[in-house]
C-alpha cells in the first residue's frame, strides 16, 4: 500500500473505494454518454462534460477520462492539464492510442491510464456489462486504478501492452467492424439476386455460426473448404465474377485464409 500510496500525485493515497470519486468525463458521444450511464447504474458521481466545459468539470474532478476521437486526444488532454491538480488521474477510452497522448496531463503530476471497453458501442445507452476492457497505466498505481475503475464500471479488464496496442484494436476491428462489412457483403449478394429480406433470412445462419465459434474455435468452419469441394468455390467464384465481381477479392481472401484453418485443423487431428 506504501508503494501505491509513493505513486499516487498530488495527495495521500485515498481509500480504495476513493480513488473512483468523483469522474468527469468528457465528450457527450456514444461511448461518453455509455461510460456515464455505466457510472450512474453503480453509484459513481460522473459529470458528462464537452469540449467547453471539459475543464471546469475536470476541477470538480478527480479522475479524468476522455471519451472523444483519437485525433482529438492530445488537444482534449491539453485543454484539461490546468485542472492538474485537484486531478490525480487523466485517461482515454481509446484502443489503438498510447499513453503518449496524454503527456499534458502527465507532465504536470496527473497518472495516466486508458480503459477501451471490447465491445461496439452502436449508441450512448450500450450496455456494457461484463465486456472485457483492455487497461494499461503510466506506473503500477495507474494500472490498478484503471483495472479498478473498469472493474467498478461492470467491465472485466485485462492488460494490452503499450508496443501492442495498434495490434490489438486490428483484432477488435476485424472482429466487429469488418464483420458488419462482411455481412453486408453478402445481404447486398442476395438483394441483387431478388431475394427479399437478406438481413433476416441470414441472422440465424451469422448467430450460429458465431455462437459455434465461440464454442469450438477453428473446428466451427464448414463449408465447400472445410470439406475440400473445390468445385463448389469455383462455381462460386464465377456466380461472383458475373454478379457482383467488386466481392471477389474478398472472397478469395478469405478462402485462402479457411484453407489455412482447414489444413491446420486437418494436421492437429491426425
Amino acid at each position: 500500500m506504501r508503494e501505491l500510496e509513493r505513486d499516487l500525485p498530488n495527495a495521500a493515497a485515498p481509500d480504495a473505494d476513493d480513488w473512483l470519486l468523483p469522474l468527469a468525463v468528457i465528450g457527450p458521444g456514444r461511448a461518453g454518454r455509455s461510460i456515464a450511464t455505466a457510472a450512474e447504474l453503480v453509484s459513481v458521481p460522473a459529470e458528462l462534460a464537452g469540449r467547453d466545459q471539459a475543464l471546469e468539470a475536470c476541477r470538480r474532478a478527480q479522475v479524468a477520462l476522455l471519451c472523444v476521437p483519437d485525433a482529438a486526444i492530445a488537444d482534449a488532454c491539453a485543454t484539461i492539464a490546468p485542472a492538474v491538480p485537484p486531478l490525480r488521474f487523466a485517461g482515454h477510452l481509446s484502443g489503438a492510442t498510447t499513453l503518449d497522448a496524454l503527456a499534458p496531463a502527465r507532465d504536470r503530476g496527473a497518472g495516466t491510464f486508458s480503459l477501451h471497453p471490447l465491445q461496439t458501442i452502436p449508441d450512448g445507452g450500450t450496455d456494457l456489462t461484463g465486456a472485457p476492457c483492455a487497461v494499461s497505466g503510466s506506473s503500477a498505481a495507474a494500472l490498478r486504478f484503471a483495472e479498478r475503475l473498469a472493474g467498478r464500471l461492470g467491465m472485466r479488464p485485462f492488460p494490452v501492452p503499450e508496443e501492442r496496442r495498434a495490434a490489438y484494436h486490428a483484432a477488435g476491428a476485424i472482429a466487429s467492424n469488418l464483420l458488419v462489412a462482411l455481412e453486408e457483403s453478402a445481404a447486398d449478394l442476395l438483394d441483387r439476386i431478388g431475394i427479399e429480406d437478406a438481413r433476416e433470412l441470414l441472422t440465424p445462419l451469422v448467430l450460429r455460426t458465431a455462437a459455434n465459434w465461440a464454442e469450438r474455435g477453428p473446428e466451427a468452419l464448414t463449408g465447400p473448404i472445410a470439406r475440400g469441394d473445390e468445385a463448389t468455390v469455383e462455381r462460386h467464384l464465377a456466380a461472383l465474377r458475373d454478379t457482383a465481381p467488386e466481392l471477389l477479392p474478398l472472397y478469395e481472401a478469405l478462402a485462402d485464409r479457411a484453407r489455412e484453418l482447414a489444413r491446420s485443423d486437418t494436421e492437429a487431428a491426425a
